[in-house]
């Protein structure tokens, strides 16, 4: 993993949105936090712009959603890789962010720091390579060991 993989977490709980930080910087990655989809968006749209943007549904002022709307509709953040992560496990939920242009969806619960750095990474790498989409994982979707 390289340093220089920039990562936006855009989480309204404090303790996750901490926890995340301090796992991927663990791993090797320029971690950005904002605890508001306001912030997030704004964050998102500075230079330099992240490489992956992790996205909490439920925030204040600006939800998930909305934020992930906002982003697709920019063309300077509109190719940026966004996963989802959420304590909902609804079918309905995860499709609309899949169908919203989400690269993936994870349920927090599920998700382990370490496979959450497995995933960042993944994702950073296949659009730094122009591949195509990477998989879209179902809610609470978890590697093989």
């Amino acid at each position: 993993m390289s340093a220089t993989l920039r990562v936006l977490v855009v989480e309204g709980d404090r303790f996750l949105r901490q926890a995340c930080e301090a796992g991927l910087r663990q791993q090797g990655f320029d971690v950005v936090t904002a605890d508001d989809g306001e912030e997030g968006l704004r964050l998102a749209r500075e230079t330099p712009h992240p490489d992956v943007i992790l996205l909490d549904l439920l925030m204040p002022k600006l939800s998930g959603i909305d934020a992930l709307r906002a982003l697709r509709a920019r063309p300077e953040t509109a190719g940026i890789p966004v996963v989802i992560l959420s304590n909902s496990s609804r079918e309905d939920d995860r499709e609309q962010a899949l169908g919203l242009g989400a690269a993936g969806y994870f349920v927090k619960a599920n998700l382990s720091l370490r496979d959450l750095a497995v995933q960042v990474d993944r994702l950073v790498q296949n659009a730094q390579a122009g591949g195509p989409d990477p998989e879209r994982q179902r809610p609470g979707a978890r590697e093989p060991p």
